[in-house]
């Protein structure tokens, strides 16, 4: 994971600024799916449970 984190911060966030850390998420989903069609793979998003018990 670290290594398709430092991927992602090189080519395809760099530079950018962002308002708050959810346009951070959102880029990094894009970036992700973007790398995903270049390379001809599958990605999926999955949802942890945050109910509090």
């Amino acid at each position: 994971m670290n290594a398709l984190w430092q991927k992602l911060k090189k080519h395809e966030i760099s530079g950018q600024m962002f308002d708050d850390e959810i346009d951070l998420a959102y880029a990094v989903i894009d970036g992700i799916d973007a790398r995903g069609e270049r390379n001809n793979y599958r990605t999926e998003r999955f949802q942890f449970d945050n109910h509090s018990s």
